[in-house]
């Protein structure tokens, strides 16, 4: 998917630098204002590079793998917005703006009662938070090109020295796609996500631990990686293609969403029925957005009938409603919790 958007830049894009954007968030007159500022900030136009390192081999005779990098331009735009509840979807543009990719979306939610957990492979349940735990805190729930549930994590942002970062606490979510036809040895990354708002837009580092996670309870750990994405912010490229997409398909995306959100209504969550990379539910997916691209109408029935066929309830599980799974203490970041400026 990144190789179709990865390209030599057109020589007129140019990187784009604006300090009003610390000095709007610093001037909200309210904590809660100040966070909502500073995940809308992540919204523009941007060269996105992606890296990811393996760094500390936890598992002996494990060899490291080789350093991943890929590039593309990406949009980022405002689904919907409340005062505590942010939805924003990521689009890709090819360099040579042939091809538009819907890719991940991130949902913001101030004080969430509850998020959904990875647990088992192709399965993720619903668990409450604490209400201590939750109180001040964002949760972050990041999912697939298709809305599929990847992943959530919970923090604060800290607003200290004029920089606006969110930290979130560990949690698990499936092998990322640019492994899925390369490894076998691990199948979850235990995760802790850190997004900062810079002067030349934001930056998204990862703290991940590879694991292979057994049925029967047992955790191997192979190795640490680091993963760090950076949005620059741009002027000069067409956008458009993303924009004129978007507009054709918001409609149909949506309902989409409705179906995801019938399946977590029960509080309990979902279970795919596809094979580790999920193309089974992906590719229909999309090909009805393409026909919704072309002006066409999709039925309810259709997309319904792709989600009868690859996605069900979780198998039965330990009952976690009557107790909360979040602990009710965070593990403290060194960095929100000290003077240290976090960059």
């Amino acid at each position: 998917m990144l190789s179709a958007c990865a390209g030599t830049a057109p020589r007129e894009v140019t990187a784009v630098d604006d300090a009003r954007v610390s000095a709007h968030i610093a001037g909200a007159d309210s904590d809660l204002e100040r966070d909502r500022r500073a995940i809308l900030a992540m919204t523009g136009e941007y060269e996105v590079t992606f890296a990811f390192e393996e760094t500390a081999v936890l598992r002996p005779g494990y060899a490291r793998a080789a350093r991943q990098d890929s590039a593309g331009f990406e949009t980022v735009l405002v689904v919907r917005q409340s005062d505590r509840h942010i939805v924003l979807q990521h689009l890709l543009v090819s360099a040579d703006g042939e091809h538009v990719t819907k890719h991940w979306r991130q949902d913001w939610t101030y004080q969430a009662p509850s998020r959904f957990e990875f647990t088992e492979q192709l399965t993720w349940r619903v668990v409450p938070l604490a209400d201590e735990y939750s109180a001040g805190n964002w949760t972050q729930c990041v999912y697939e090109v298709n809305d599929a549930p990847r992943y959530c994590g919970t923090g604060r942002w800290n607003h200290r020295h004029g920089v606006s970062t969110w930290t979130s606490d560990r949690s698990w979510r499936p092998l990322p796609r640019r492994e899925y036809t390369t490894r076998s040895d691990y199948n979850a990354l235990n995760v802790e996500n850190r997004h900062t708002i810079t002067p030349s837009g934001w930056t998204h580092e990862q703290d991940n631990t590879k694991t292979l996670r057994e049925g029967d309870g047992t955790q191997y750990t192979l190795v640490r990686e680091f993963g760090f994405n950076d949005y620059r912010r741009i002027e000069g490229f067409d956008f458009g293609p993303a924009y004129r997409y978007w507009e054709a398909t918001r409609d149909y995306w949506a309902r989409v969403r409705r179906q995801w959100d019938r399946r977590f209504a029960d509080d309990r969550g979902v279970r795919l029925k596809t094979g580790i990379d999920g193309m089974a539910l992906i590719v229909p997916l999309f090909e009805l957005a393409e026909v919704a691209a072309k002006g066409l109408s999709v039925s309810d029935t259709r997309i319904a009938a792709a989600f009868d066929t690859w996605v069900a309830p979780p198998p039965p599980g330990r009952d976690r409603a009557s107790e909360p799974a979040i602990p009710a203490e965070a593990e403290p970041d060194p960095v929100a919790d000290s003077d240290v400026p976090p960059y």
